[in-house]
This record gives structure tokens, sequence and C-alpha cells, in this order.
């Protein structure tokens, strides 16, 4: 499968960012302005407003590929402490206790955090460097 997919390892990364990051935004539009479902909006003045603001504005960064570091090691922290606030109370596993997204994007932004955009980003658009060029891989293995 290497072989086969390998060689589009940094589009297949730009995906992987660009969906995340409008996912994790669409958990913000929902606190802040009830979209998508019909939820009421939270308040912005409250921990859930300030979380909902995170996560539209990070969720943004990453999806567009701007300061993506800095936004996704925001956006890993804010989910490490939604999981031991909010869900490690009822108990260390995340599939009992409903914490198996913020362990999940936790783990992905922190990644993210330490590769940086990619390729399809505002960074890379900007001329920033990579931590990872895309032929990183094979440079190794010579």
């Amino acid at each position: 499968m290497e072989r086969f997919l390998g060689p589009f390892s940094p589009q297949l990364y730009a995906i992987l960012r660009i969906v995340s990051g409008l996912m994790f935004a669409m958990h913000g539009t929902q606190k802040l302005f009830a979209w998508p479902g019909d939820r009421t909006p939270v308040d912005l003045a409250s921990m859930m407003g300030v979380a909902g603001v995170v996560e539209l504005v990070a969720g943004l960064m990453i999806a567009f590929g701007l300061f993506t570091g800095w936004a996704a090691f925001v956006a890993s922290g804010q989910m490490a402490v939604a999981f031991f606030m909010t869900h490690f109370p009822d108990g260390w596993n995340p599939l009992l206790n409903n914490g198996e997204k913020a362990v999940l994007y936790s783990f992905l932004f922190l990644y993210m955090a330490a590769r940086g955009a990619g390729i399809w980003s505002i960074d890379a658009a900007m001329g920033k460097r990579s931590r990872h060029p895309a032929n990183a891989d094979q440079a190794h293995r010579t």
C-alpha cells in the first residue's frame, strides 16, 4: 500500500488538514451560531463560548493552512483540556466516557503542529518552508 499511496502523501496530508480543520470549525459554528443543528447558541463570555471561538478560528486557520503549527497546537491543547475537564471525570476510557473525538482531535492536531501546513496552504504560498519535505521519507531510505 505504501508504494501505491506513498507518492500521494503530500496531497493526502493536505486533504486531512483541510477536512479536519473544517470539521473542527463546524464545532465552533455549532456552539456560536447554532449551525448546523437546532441547538441554542452559547454565551460568548462562557467557557463554551471561548471554546467555540477557538474551534472556529483555529479550525479555519488549519483548513486554510495559515500559521498551521500554532493554530494546531492551540487546538490540540484545547482538546486535551476538554477531555480531562469534561470526559475524564466519567472514567479514563474515551470509548466509555464519550471523549473519543477529543482524544483524536488532540493527537491529530498535535501531529499537525509538529508537521506544519504542507502543500495547498497559505503558509506554503507565503514561502514558509515545510518541516517535512515531500520526499523526506525517501531520502532517509537511501
